[in-house]
């Protein structure tokens, strides 16, 4: 089960960036630190006058470009601390471990929140990048622990785990999300030698496989299943433009699960579904020339909509790694390299501003609404993981810093 995923882990950049993409990585790294201790400040100011203190992590702006907290519930709340680690990382400063820390301990209560499926985003982000660079045990225990609670969601009938609870118009939703949740389980096989949650992470990788793309493998957002029978009700969507429609933040999902999928199992399936998925975005007329996506591809048919920079953070981070993996390794660092820089240049706020986010224009759920053309913190989180690795190429590192096999 390891060797194929440990070597393909230390697989190396063939080729180095040029002198001007290392320049703009370390000014995008340097923004990224000035930015950040704006939004720390920012969201100490919050807190103090919200009177709520069960609101902690910043997620976005609101219209009026005030700053919105979230409570470790929100399944966007892991992911300031995981900023902060990575900065850690970056930089070796240790006020970047001092600050992470705390917004680390408020997630770690969450471990035992068996009502979410996302305890990858809320954990394996916060808590798992602290283990990753610390390797302290109660972040271990953490990991497992939040692993055992996230597999009481999963049913053998049906071969995945379910996204949403107490949803009408469903009785067992799975959505593509849900692929980013399952590194939290191949890292808890690892960490504790229990295969169970290794089999549980291949079982929905493989349900959502079958069930989830298309003939011209794009990706459903939602499939709901009949929970006593295993058999798929319903294909559609929540947070894109139609039913049969790409939304594109959940094309970007499916790209980094099935490569992490690959890292984790050496499944050739899963590095072909990756290519193919690539493939998908990468040839559809709707992309635009600085390969940061409308909110869907679909959508974009219609003119005038909104863009998605965190879909476009997502793939960026996804294919560096994917890069080291496929014969395609040369093309996909290219586009890796060119969303980057179309991040770098048109999608920052001015410094200082933004309340200290990263990124401008990214698009959370049109349909209802909400968080359009707005900095979204786990936009910020896939740029800064995209320029680590990018600068791990550069450097003829391993892409990937991970938990269970070495640390910097």
């Amino acid at each position: 089960m390891k060797t194929k995923h440990i070597l393909s882990l230390l697989l190396f950049g063939a080729a180095t960036l040029s002198a001007s993409a290392q320049n703009n990585n370390a000014k995008a790294m340097q923004f990224a630190q000035r930015q950040t201790r704006v939004l720390l400040t920012e969201t100490a100011k919050t807190k103090a006058t919200a009177g709520k203190p069960n609101l902690l992590s910043p997620r976005t702006l609101d219209g009026s470009g005030n700053l919105v907290l979230v409570s470790p519930k929100d399944w966007c709340s892991g992911f300031f601390a995981g900023n902060l680690w990575f900065l850690y990382e970056y930089t070796g400063d240790t006020f970047w471990k001092e600050q992470s820390e705390p917004f680390t301990a408020v997630m770690e209560a969450e471990k035992t929140n068996g009502g979410t499926h996302d305890m990858g985003f809320k954990l394996y982000n916060s808590v798992g990048n602290a283990y990753r660079l610390t390797h302290e045990q109660r972040y271990k225990d953490d990991i497992i622990e939040a692993a055992k609670t996230l597999i009481t969601r999963f049913n053998p009938k049906v071969g995945s785990l379910k996204s949403w609870d107490n949803r009408k118009e469903w009785k067992f939703p799975v959505i593509i999300d849900n692929m980013m949740n399952l590194e939290l389980l191949f890292e808890a096989t690892k960490l504790s030698g229990d295969s169970s949650f290794y089999k549980i992470a291949v079982a929905h990788a493989n349900t959502t496989l079958k069930n989830h793309f298309r003939a011209n493998n794009s990706s459903y957002h939602v499939i709901d299943y009949d929970p006593e029978t295993g058999q798929v009700a319903h294909k559609q969507t929540h947070q894109g433009f139609a039913d049969s429609s790409s939304w594109a933040r959940g094309q970007a999902w499916g790209l980094y699960g099935y490569t992490m999928c690959y890292r984790e199992t050496g499944n050739i399936i899963y590095l072909q579904q990756a290519e193919k998925i690539a493939k998908y975005i990468f040839s559809d007329p709707q992309m635009p020339a600085d390969l940061v996506p409308y909110w869907d591809y679909d959508a974009a048919k219609q003119g005038n909509q909104p863009r998605d920079a965190s879909a476009a953070a997502v793939t960026a981070s996804a294919l560096y790694e994917l890069s080291t993996y496929s014969t395609n390794g040369k093309l996909y660092k290219k586009k890796a390299n060119k969303i980057l820089n179309s991040l770098n240049t048109s999608y920052q706020p001015q410094t200082d501003s933004a309340r200290g986010f990263l990124l401008l224009h990214s698009t959370g759920h049109k349909p209802a609404n909400s968080e359009i053309d707005v900095p979204i913190i786990y936009a910020d989180y896939y740029y800064l993981e995209a320029l680590l690795r990018q600068k791990h190429l550069a450097d003829k590192k391993p892409v990937i810093n991970a938990v269970g096999i070495f640390k910097n």
